[in-house]
């Protein structure tokens, strides 16, 4: 019986900074970021270490490549698209790449690259054309990516099923008798709204981007108000 032969020099795929940036997102995505190595990236491409170097400066290359590579998952506003639409869509779609990349969450805000400042860029765009000041847009983003980050750090902490349910630990919890005596309005809430058929925890995530967006909205236009007479607020 004839057997596979293990990968030679010959036969791998040419390693490159992009193979290379792809082999350390699915290694995080599997073994957290803190695990990753260069030590450890170059095995899974099956190179020695030193021969990693040649495709890559370094570690911090590689991070900054991670980054880039999660950034270009998320939509940029769509040309035509109203900028509540973009955002809304923009929010959306940067908690779901979050979602399999929970690594990525504090890499993003200590690192810039390119990608960043491009999609920083397009949405900066998107505002200034709907008629946003710099300083409206600026908070504008800034209270965006404060919920979306947010949101997805706790989604990544919470005990939830595939489906986003939290519902098996609201369960476990309630079994605790004396728990629920303690906290009468958290068995309450339990019963009536959480574990209600339907009830899922990302459900919270599409509330509060509404409750952000609509805000925006009022501010905008007050901040339109403030401007035709000469008092613009932001």
């Amino acid at each position: 019986m004839m057997t596979a032969e293990a990968p030679n020099e010959t036969t791998r795929a040419p390693v490159t900074r992009q193979s290379a940036v792809r082999a350390a997102v699915a290694f995080a995505d599997s073994e957290g970021l803190d695990s990753l190595s260069m030590r450890k990236l170059a095995r899974d491409l099956g190179i020695e270490a030193m021969s990693l170097y040649y495709h890559v400066a370094g570690k911090d290359d590689i991070l900054d490549g991670m980054v880039e590579a999660v950034v270009a998952e998320m939509a940029l506003p769509a040309d035509g698209a109203t900028w509540k639409t973009a955002l809304r869509e923009g929010a959306e779609s940067a908690r779901a790449v979050l979602g399999r990349h929970p690594w990525a969450i504090s890499l993003m805000d200590s690192r810039t690259t390119r990608a960043t400042l491009n999609h920083h860029n397009a949405v900066i765009a998107c505002l200034r054309n709907a008629g946003f000041s710099f300083g409206l847009a600026a908070h504008a983003m800034s209270l965006l990516d404060s919920y979306v980050h947010g949101f997805a750090l706790q989604e990544a902490s919470l005990p939830l099923d595939e489906s986003g349910d939290i519902g098996a630990a609201t369960e476990e919890i309630m079994g605790r008798q004396s728990l629920m005596e303690q906290f009468p309005y958290l068995a309450e809430m339990a019963v009536a709204h959480i574990l209600q058929p339907g009830y899922a925890y990302a459900n919270e995530f599409r509330f509060g981007v509404g409750v952000i967006l609509d805000g925006i909205e009022a501010a905008l236009a007050k901040d339109a108000a403030a401007a035709s007479t000469g008092q613009r607020l932001s």
